[in-house]
């Protein structure tokens, strides 16, 4: 409820670094980490202003994704903003307010892109195209996630932030009865999210209150008690990391042992500018070995002297669990 979003960082669970370490020992272990910006619920009208809805939008746009958290529970003493728990109604309310603020973006934008067209500008007219695509698909109250546009026309609106075009995951809250999210509110959530390509994870907020307040030992104990392997915020980060279509790769040494977030399909040099710049204009080859051979054969040392570790150069597509060396010369 408060107006400045909050922001918090978290780490993405992966079993595979504790693997890594029984071979590898290092002096520091770092996950890959994720911004979480929470930021205020937008009422109905948030598009026109209500609520300090133009505020709330501004913070929307500078996101990657979307995580919206729906209520999937009933409660007599928690009162629901609307008079009653409809998470496809909540769901419908946030996503029409995004439409209307992205159709407004698109048509404030249209007269500057059609007057530069004007003067034979290719990418200006390139824009125009595109802007009257997606004012169609939005007016068909489609988000525009859901409309297929190539690598150009993305790149031709990129900076619009435009907030239905970025991925989504709802997060159903659901009662302390059904963890599991069995009830017919949280699969009319699961429903909607197959039909527009988004992800769903059941968290009980309530629980999990009660669980962060606990140190390691009763929180592990109360997990247990619950059924559930691990805290739902670890859930929440795994999916939202495949949701922004990001998977993992390490490298190992003696300093750290560090999982290094990289887009799905992303080439060698990308992967080693996610390191630092340099790695990435400089880029010779990358050395690359897998979790298993390092399973099997105990050292990298021994990897090597197996042939196991493979050379790979400019145009190889990292692999989600690689562990890899950059060489490069800047």
């Amino acid at each position: 409820c408060t107006i400045e979003p909050n922001e918090g960082i978290v780490n993405v669970p992966d079993e595979r670094l504790n693997r890594i370490t029984k071979y590898i020992v290092p002096q520091k272990i770092i996950p890959a980490a994720l911004k979480l910006v929470d930021i205020a619920g937008i009422v109905k009208g948030a598009s026109d202003g209500e609520g300090l809805g133009n505020k709330f939008l501004s913070h929307i746009r500078q996101v990657d994704a979307i995580v919206q958290v729906v209520r999937c529970f009933e409660d007599p003493d928690v009162i629901h903003v609307s008079g009653q728990v409809d998470p496809i109604s909540d769901i419908d309310t946030i996503e029409t307010e995004l439409m209307l603020a992205d159709i407004q973006t698109l048509e404030n934008s249209l007269a500057k892109a059609q007057r530069t067209a004007r003067s034979g500008d290719k990418e200006a007219k390139l824009r125009v195209s595109v802007i009257e695509k997606c004012n169609k698909h939005l007016e068909s109250d489609s988000p525009l996630r859901t409309l297929d546009l190539n690598e150009a026309e993305q790149a031709a609106i990129s900076s619009y932030g435009l907030m239905t075009a970025k991925p989504i995951l709802y997060v159903a809250n659901v009662g302390e009865d059904d963890l599991e999210g069995k009830d017919p509110l949280v699969q009319s959530v699961r429903e909607h999210a197959e039909k527009t390509g988004a992800g769903v994870v059941c968290v009980c907020a309530k629980l999990e209150a009660e669980i962060a307040e606990l140190d390691e030992e009763d929180r592990a104990e109360m997990l247990a008690e619950a059924g559930l392997e691990f805290p739902a915020l670890s859930q929440i980060a795994r999916e939202a990391y495949r949701t922004l279509g990001l998977q993992s790769y390490f490298t190992a040494g003696e300093k750290e042992v560090r999982a290094w977030p990289v887009p799905i399909g992303a080439t060698a040099p990308q992967g080693a500018g996610v390191i630092h710049s340099d790695f990435e204009r400089g880029f010779i080859r990358a050395e690359v070995y897998t979790l298993e051979d390092l399973e099997t054969l105990k050292s990298e040392k021994e990897i090597r002297q197996a042939g196991k570790l493979r050379l790979e150069g400019k145009n190889y597509v990292m692999q989600d669990g690689d562990i890899c060396h950059f060489l490069f010369n800047v």
